[in-house]
């Protein structure tokens, strides 16, 4: 008789464990959410970091009624409270690339399918329009 082994659930990786504790650090802490967030990004590599900070401003100024706040451990955006959006780095997972990411409250539905992440690897001029026409799109 043959036997086989039977794979088990090992439950959350170790990152998505500590995304977890972060977030739970997050809601209990007092910080200013856009100081959070700015420290958190200042701690991202090189590349991931220059992406974040110019996500964050075009953002902001694409949408001035968004807030700065850390989701998860990531650079987020939300509306009354809300997420709207976020950018994960790609070291937060190992991932090979960065993404934007909007979440269920975003108002980008297209009928039965479409994208909630996009991955980034640089903004060029023309993603940067791309992602504010998204931004605006998202809040409705």
């Amino acid at each position: 008789m043959a036997t086989t082994k039977k794979q088990s659930y090992t439950g959350f990786t170790k990152a998505e464990q500590d995304a977890m504790k972060e977030h739970a650090k997050d809601l209990k802490s007092n910080q200013d959410p856009a100081v959070a967030q700015a420290e958190k990004i200042a701690g991202m590599a090189d590349a991931d970091r220059a992406i974040a900070e110019r996500l964050n401003e075009l953002i902001l100024e694409a949408a001035p009624e968004l807030s700065p706040k850390l989701w998860y451990g990531m650079p987020g955006w939300a509306l009354d409270g809300k997420l709207i959006c976020f950018f994960q780095d790609a070291a937060k997972f190992k991932y090979r690339y960065a993404t934007l990411g909007f979440s269920d409250k975003a108002q980008l539905d297209d009928g039965d399918l479409w994208p909630t992440s996009y991955a980034l690897t640089q903004l060029t001029p023309a993603l940067e329009k791309q992602i504010v026409a998204l931004v605006k799109k998202a809040i409705g």
